[in-house]
C-alpha cells in the first residue's frame, strides 16, 4: 500500500510539473491568449493549484523539481527557456516564488478545509508570487540587468497591474477547483490513503 501511495504521489507530482510547463508556454500553443501584447500564462495558476491539491510538502517538492529541471537545461520555462542563465533573468523570481507559494497554499488548506479557505490560500499564494517576483525583477534590473530608461520600484509594480485582474480571477478559480477535487476525487478510492494534507 505504501509503495502504491508513493507511485500515485510521483504520478500526481509529475502531472503538475507538466501542467506548469505547459502553462508557461500556453501562448505558443494558443496564440490568441495574448491580449494587448500581454501573454495570459497559466504558470502561476498551476503552481498554486499544485500546493492546494498536493499539500505543502508535495506541492513544494513539485515546484522545486520544476525549477530544477529547467535550470539543468530542460526547456520548461516561459518561451521554452532553460539553463542556469535563467537565474539572471529579471523574471526568475516568479519561478522561484512558486516553491513558497505552493507550500503556503498547502499549509493553509491543511488546517482549514472550507471553500473560503481554499480561495484565501490561493490568493495568499498569488500575493507571494507577486511580492517575490516583482522584488527580484526590481533588484535584478538595478544590480545586473540593463534596466529600461526611467525604471523604478514604482514602475516595477505598475507593470504588474496588467496581469493582476487575470491572476486574481485564476486564483479564485484555482481555490474552487482544488476544493472540488479534494472533496469529489482525492478523498475517495485509492487517493484517500495519500498524504496530500487532506
Amino acid at each position: 500500500m505504501q509503495r502504491k501511495g508513493k507511485t500515485l504521489e510521483l504520478t500526481l507530482a509529475s502531472m503538475f510539473i507538466v501542467l506548469i510547463a505547459v502553462g508557461a508556454n500556453i501562448t505558443t500553443i494558443v496564440p490568441f491568449l495574448v491580449v494587448g501584447g500581454v501573454p495570459i500564462t497559466l504558470q502561476t495558476f498551476f503552481a498554486v493549484l499544485a500546493g492546494l491539491v498536493l499539500g505543502s510538502r508535495l506541492g513544494a517538492i513539485t515546484t522545486s523539481t520544476y525549477a530544477f529541471i529547467g535550470l539543468v537545461g530542460i526547456p520548461v520555462f516561459a518561451q521554452f527557456g532553460a539553463g542556469l542563465g535563467m537565474v539572471f533573468k529579471p523574471t526568475f523570481g516568479f519561478i522561484l516564488s512558486f516553491i513558497l507559494a505552493a507550500y503556503a497554499a498547502g499549509k493553509i488548506v491543511e488546517k482549514r478545509k472550507s471553500v473560503a479557505s481554499f480561495i484565501t490560500a490561493s490568493l495568499v499564494a498569488t500575493a507571494i508570487n507577486y511580492v517575490i517576483g516583482t522584488n527580484w525583477m526590481y533588484f535584478s534590473y538595478k544590480i545586473w540587468a540593463e534596466a529600461p530608461e526611467g525604471f523604478s520600484y514604482g514602475v516595477a509594480w505598475l507593470w504588474m497591474l496588467a496581469p493582476l485582474p487575470k491572476d486574481i480571477i485564476l486564483a479564485v478559480f484555482a481555490g474552487v477547483m482544488a476544493h472540488r477535487l479534494k472533496v469529489s476525487v482525492l478523498s475517495k478510492g485509492q487517493f484517500k490513503h495519500l498524504n496530500l494534507g487532506a
